[in-house]
């Protein structure tokens, strides 16, 4: 590239971006407009459902090569506009994504919670179509829900302002791992996938290596994987376990903590976060493990298959129905 001319070129591609932001702007307040004229319509007995079928004819008619106007869309614009009518929040937040991811959205998630955090992930994470999809479908929200029901105080402390940064576990379908596997299989694994590995973690992880060194005394000791998140400003040390959590890993994941804590953190750095990740984990052993533990460290599981949503939501309740019965 010719120097001379980056500038220019670097102003002609924001004015495309914000042109681009513009036009969806735009045609998601065109469809909520005419969700909200049909519904109305509809509502009122102005209208029967057959003149939907009439109207996408008519627009066929008077515009034929204008898209997006079959007589299934026009529904889904109604259907969209009587999701999100009564929550201001989210009919702002609608308008800075576009209509497929919208559909995605509105279509797969069922309560305002649900869809809130999957409109401020796109926003937020800059999701593919794709990648929206994928995390719809391995039920990010409420695997991130109920990693934060169990983030021991020291972590919630470091969080503050961030949210919704842990899971309490983490799908790895697409390393299409044997059973069984090790935890080199596994690490070998992730680190093929890096890409896909950072897109479950979240875009604030920065990946620094694996089997990164300590020298404590005359040992030398290897945290499989280390992060950085910009948003905590913290190290992030990743342990690998291809079998059930047991007690002592927290052990060993604490004497790395505390290492990097005295020997790579940065002043201006939060205190470092461990996860470890296991293959299964009882949840029980896991509280007693952690119960008179200061340290920032959470137990998560991976999966190698996506998880049933339907299991996943039943656990969420009964996290909640808990709470409100404290």
């Amino acid at each position: 590239m010719d120097n001379r001319f980056t500038e220019i070129i670097k102003l002609i591609e924001q004015s495309r971006s914000k042109a681009i932001r513009a036009v969806n702007t735009e045609l998601i307040n065109l469809y909520w407009l005419i969700g909200e004229n049909i519904s109305n319509k509809l509502n009122s007995a102005e209208w029967g459902d057959s003149v939907v079928t009439e109207l996408a004819n008519y627009i066929k008619k008077i515009e034929p090569n204008l898209k997006g106007f079959s007589d299934k869309n026009i529904w889904r614009m109604k259907q969209f506009y009587e999701a999100y009518k009564g929550d201001l929040k989210l009919s702002t937040l609608l308008r800075e994504i576009s209509w497929s991811h919208n559909l995605a959205i509105f279509s797969r998630c069922k309560n305002s919670d649900e869809r809130l955090f999957y409109l401020e992930k796109c926003i937020n994470e800059n999701y593919s179509f794709r990648e929206l999809e994928r995390q719809i479908s391995s039920s990010l929200f409420e695997r991130t829900m109920i990693g934060n029901s169990k983030l021991s105080p020291p972590v919630r402390e470091i969080l503050d302002a961030e949210k919704n940064v842990f899971k309490d576990s983490y799908v790895f379908e697409f390393l299409s791992l044997p059973e069984p596997h090790s935890e080199a299989d596994l690490q070998k694994g992730l680190l093929r996938q890096m890409k896909n590995f950072i897109i479950e973690l979240g875009k604030d992880f920065i990946f620094i290596g694996e089997e990164f060194k300590l020298q404590v005394g005359a040992s030398d000791f290897y945290i499989d994987l280390l992060f950085f998140h910009r948003g905590l400003q913290c190290l992030i040390a990743i342990e690998l376990k291809a079998d059930k959590f047991k007690p002592e890993h927290i052990g060993q994941l604490n004497f790395y903590l505390e290492a990097l804590d005295r020997d790579v953190k940065k002043p201006n750095e939060n205190p470092s976060i461990g996860i470890l990740l296991c293959k299964d984990k009882d949840n029980e052993v896991v509280e007693y493990s952690l119960s008179r533990n200061l340290s920032t460290t959470m137990v998560s599981e991976y999966k190698t298959q996506l998880p049933e949503k339907r299991i996943l939501q039943n656990k969420l309740k009964e996290i909640s129905d808990k709470v409100d019965n404290l």
